[in-house]
C-alpha cells in the first residue's frame, strides 16, 4: 500500500513538472506576457494557493522545514525556466532541464557517499554526449543561451529536490519556500519594468502554473519524495521530458525532430545505466 501510494503521487507529480513545461511555452509563445511577469505571477499565484492550504489545515508552523537557500533555489529554477522557454520547444526544454537535474543529483549522491564506478561513469559520458549532441551548432539546435538558462534551472532544480528530501511536512515546506522566493520575483519584475509586458491569457497560463502546476505539483512531489531513495527520486524524472514532448505536439503543434530523439536516447539511456542498480528505488 505505501508503494503503490508512492508511486500514486510521483506519477502526478511528473505530469505537473511536465505541464509547467506546456503552460510556460503556451504562454511565453501564444501571448504577449514577459518572461519576468510570468515567473512572478507563477510564484505569487503559487504562494496563495499553498496559504491557503496550509490555512484550510489549520497548522500551526505555516513554514516548518522551509528556508532561504532552498527558497533561492526555487527562485532561481523559476525564473531561469521562464526566459529559456522564450526560445526553447516544450520538449527540448524539459530534456534540458531534466538531464541537468539528474547530474545534479546524482552527483549530490556522491558527494553524500554514494559510490560511482565504471558503469556509472560511462553513463555520466554517454549522457553528456547527448547534451553535446543537442546543443552543437546548426538548423535544429536550441539557441546557446536559452539552452544554458535550462541548464541553469535544472541544477537549480535539483538542489530543491535534494533539499527537500529531508522535510518533514511537505505542504508547509512548499509554502514557506514559495513565500520567501516571492520578494526574490518581485525584484526581478522591477528588474525588468521597462520590458513588461501585460497579456490576459498569459496571466491566467501563469497563474494555473503557479497554482496547480507548481504550487500542488511540487507540495506532492515533497510527500512522494519522503518515500524514495535520492536515487529513485531522479530516476522516476526521466519521464517528464516525453510528457513534455507529448504535450507539445498535442497543444502547440511541435515537431520531434530527429536531434532531440537522438540527444533524448542518449541523454536518458545514460542516465538509465547510471542509476540502474538491482536495488528497489524505495529507501529501506
Amino acid at each position: 500500500m505505501v508503494a503503490a501510494r508512492v508511486f500514486a503521487l510521483t506519477a502526478a507529480a511528473m505530469f505537473a513538472f511536465a505541464a509547467n513545461s506546456v503552460l510556460c511555452r503556451l504562454a511565453l509563445r501564444n501571448t504577449t506576457i514577459d518572461p519576468a511577469s510570468f515567473t512572478s505571477l507563477r510564484l505569487i499565484s503559487g504562494a496563495a494557493m499553498l496559504w491557503l492550504l496550509t490555512h484550510i489545515g489549520r497548522r500551526t508552523q505555516s513554514d516548518r522545514g522551509a528556508s532561504w537557500p532552498s527558497a533561492f533555489a526555487l527562485f532561481a529554477y523559476a525564473a531561469a525556466f521562464s526566459f529559456a522557454y522564450v526560445s526553447l520547444s516544450a520538449g527540448t526544454g524539459a530534456l534540458l532541464l531534466f538531464g541537468a537535474v539528474q547530474a545534479t543529483m546524482i552527483i549530490g549522491g556522491a558527494l553524500g557517499g554514494e559510490r560511482i564506478g565504471l558503469r556509472q561513469a560511462f553513463g555520466l559520458a554517454l549522457a553528456f554526449a547527448g547534451l553535446v549532441i543537442l546543443v552543437l551548432p546548426g538548423i535544429a539546435s536550441p539557441p546557446l543561451s536559452a539552452a544554458a538558462l535550462m541548464l541553469v534551472a535544472g541544477v537549480a532544480w535539483g538542489l530543491y529536490s535534494l533539499r527537500g528530501r529531508g522535510s518533514g511536512d511537505p505542504t508547509a515546506a512548499t509554502a514557506g519556500n514559495f513565500l520567501r522566493a516571492v520578494p526574490m520575483t518581485i525584484v526581478l519584475s522591477l528588474f525588468f519594468l521597462a520590458s513588461a509586458r501585460w497579456n490576459a491569457l498569459g496571466a491566467v497560463y501563469a497563474s494555473l502554473s503557479g497554482a496547480l502546476a507548481s504550487a500542488l505539483g511540487y507540495a506532492i512531489w515533497y510527500t512522494a519524495l519522503r518515500g524514495l531513495s535520492a536515487t529513485g527520486a531522479a530516476t522516476v524524472q526521466l519521464s517528464v521530458p516525453m510528457i513534455a514532448a507529448l504535450g507539445g505536439v498535442a497543444l502547440l503543434g511541435e515537431t520531434v525532430s530527429l536531434r532531440l530523439v537522438i540527444a533524448a536516447v542518449a541523454i536518458l539511456g545514460g542516465i538509465a545505466v547510471v542509476l540502474a542498480r538491482p536495488a528497489s528505488i524505495y529507501p529501506d
